[in-house]
């Protein structure tokens, strides 16, 4: 088995290929003056299994534009099978006509990839519960709430809540209920203005039922601003400590400023998309899904 890299989260597969007992195979990439890519894989991957890790995080053109190139190297070099893991999508949001006149861009890029000879899939908490069904190839969904599952059994409140900031995340909350005991949880009412980006919620479906600590759940973090309306209605409501977990930190814009001057005391994301020096603060923790990856890989060897 041989496990390649690309640009977009190299510790994440370092850390991959250590708990596989592997070394990360070796690439030259070269960029030209006018931007272009130039991929090439400096290692014998004939009838070999060989593994990418390559999430497709922002910048999400560039990163996809890589990985095409580095999955078509190996197929060209006589590779057996080919297994992605891009623990994090790019463009999953973007899975429908929302308006009249759009791209399904998740399903154009899905085609490219089944076109360059990816064998295999592997990705973490998609968006959409159909998302897996635009695939035509072997796809391993996998999910970080058992992680969140025991870290949430480590903050120790009896009288706490989960929260889903949005009502299209209530099926991830009920299975993080199941895996905490049949924890209570609410989904709050978010209304976002597809034009302008604005978020606004104020309703919450479910009950408080008297909790002191509400613990959100969401499957990324992209503006932060999803976060911070709901840990300010939570805290109108009464609650006393906010805890947010998410699996995707993508953290665009000015994320990890709204993120820090909320009324969280913490949020833990993955290590799916890598989060540079610049864009961590105070209030985050990073918890890694190396070794999920690297036990489903082993699965499937």
């Amino acid at each position: 088995m041989k496990i390649f890299s690309g640009s977009a989260n190299k510790p994440l597969a370092e850390k991959v290929a250590k708990s596989l007992d592997l070394t990360l195979s070796e690439t030259e990439i070269h960029i030209f003056p006018d931007g272009e890519k130039r991929v090439r894989i400096l290692d014998t991957v004939v009838d070999k299994p060989c593994i990418v890790v390559q999430p497709t995080s922002p910048p999400v053109d560039t990163n996809y534009m890589e990985l095409f190139f580095l999955v078509d190297a190996i197929k060209r070099s006589g590779a057996a099978k080919i297994t992605v893991v891009m623990s994090y999508v790019g463009y999953q949001r973007q899975d429908h006509v929302f308006r009249s006149g759009e791209a399904v861009s998740l399903d154009v890029v899905i085609k490219t990839l089944e076109t360059t000879g990816v064998s295999a899939f592997i990705a973490f908490d998609f968006h959409s519960i159909k998302t897996q069904e635009l695939f035509h190839i072997k796809v391993l969904h996998l999910s970080a709430l058992p992680l969140f599952a025991e870290k949430i059994k480590t903050l120790g409140n009896s009288h706490a809540v989960l929260v889903s900031p949005d009502m299209g995340g209530q099926r991830r909350i009920k299975i993080l209920s199941e895996l905490l005991g049949g924890m209570p949880y609410v989904a709050i009412e978010k209304n976002r203005d597809l034009a302008t980006g604005s978020i606004d919620a104020n309703v919450i479906h479910g009950e408080l039922r008297g909790a002191k600590q509400a613990v959100i759940v969401d499957d990324m973090i992209s503006s932060g601003k999803t976060i911070a309306v709901a840990c300010d209605l939570l805290e109108k409501k009464g609650i006393e400590e906010i805890f947010v977990f998410a699996t995707h930190p993508v953290f665009s814009d000015d994320a990890p400023k709204i993120l820090e001057k909320s009324m969280a005391q913490k949020i833990y994301v993955t290590d799916t998309v890598f989060v540079p020096k610049e864009k961590q603060f105070p209030k985050l923790e990073i918890l890694s899904v190396a070794p999920v990856i690297a036990e489903k890989l082993y699965e499937n060897s």
